[in-house]
């Protein structure tokens, strides 16, 4: 029985990272970076006590990788969520999801531009399929068959997300392991938090009028600062410690299923044709991609 538990705990994160793009788009209404604020506050309010300890002990090393942090803060925990948000204000969710699925593909192009990692042939049909379905998808989302001009600003917003996650997925790769786990997410809260903070309140003095925040705006910053960014994130690393990055990255390409079927009975959506074929094919690509690698990287160079 307990053999199952790590799929459970994948199976829940894909989950609350689906809501995080059903409540973000339930949020519109809310400037995104207003959005995206108030999770890393409420965030780091959780993240003080159980990461207080661990960072006080390690701050030298913050010190002495700066640089570092600086970088998984600004494009992990600060841009990629916030760009998400703004997204969301001219897209679907469904779009979003199926976009951020495509991660894992992304990150396998740039790990052969820039680090030299080899793949084999099937690998580079799994890119080739994520690709072509989710272009496909932003492509034909309009039922009408607008083709390319249904694409908007919030695919090419989502895109370069989505292209935010890849650098910090790098830095990751080689530099997150200097760092203590619930020590340096609480340091990367707190720079997160710096950077938002005077975004969000040009964001409004813009709007020249600060958000009347009710009960359903609360509750869906609570839902964002607790659940992705606190309980995902437990259960995510304790199920990797179990079966590996590979097959769990596997279980978040569920992304696009969840939100589809979130969008449609939370938010009213419709469920179109494309958007269920290029599902299944972004999914079977990146299926394709996460097959183990036929050798080491060769000269690779660690990302500074």
């Amino acid at each position: 029985m307990r053999a199952f538990v790590p799929y459970v705990l994948l199976l829940l994160t894909a989950i609350i990272f689906s809501g995080n793009i059903l409540v973000g788009k339930a949020l519109s209404e809310l400037p995104p970076f207003t959005i995206s604020f108030g999770r890393v506050f409420i965030a780091l309010l959780l993240m003080i006590p159980l990461g207080w300890r661990q960072a006080v002990r390690a701050r030298h090393a913050f010190r002495q990788h700066w640089r570092v942090l600086l970088g998984l803060a600004l494009s992990g925990v600060t841009l990629f969520n916030a760009l998400i948000y703004t997204a969301l204000q001219y897209t679907s969710a469904t779009n979003v999801a199926i976009l951020e699925s495509t991660i894992p593909v992304v990150t396998i192009l740039f790990s052969f531009l820039l680090l030299g990692e080899r793949y084999r042939a099937i690998q580079w049909l799994g890119v080739g399929m994520s690709l072509a379905g989710a272009v496909a998808v932003i492509a034909m989302a309009d039922s009408a068959g607008a083709g390319l001009a249904s694409v908007n600003i919030g695919d090419g917003i989502m895109a370069l997300a989505v292209l935010m996650w890849v650098g910090y997925s790098l830095l990751v790769k080689d530099h997150l392991s200097k760092f203590p786990r619930f020590g340096g997410l609480l340091i990367m809260l707190v720079i997160a938090n710096l950077t938002l903070a005077p975004i969000a309140l040009w964001e409004n003095l813009a709007l020249g009028t600060m958000p009347a925040l009710d009960t359903s705006h609360w509750l869906g910053l609570l839902y964002l600062g607790i659940f992705p960014s606190v309980v995902a994130l437990l259960c995510y690393t304790r199920a990797i410690g179990d079966v590996g990055p590979t097959q769990a990255a596997v279980f978040l390409n569920l992304l696009p299923i969840f939100t589809m079927l979130g969008a449609w009975w939370l938010l009213g959506d419709r469920i179109l044709p494309a958007q269920i074929v290029g599902s299944i094919v972004v999914i079977a690509g990146v299926v394709l991609t996460t097959r183990e690698r036929r050798s080491a990287p060769v000269e690779s160079e660690s990302v500074s």
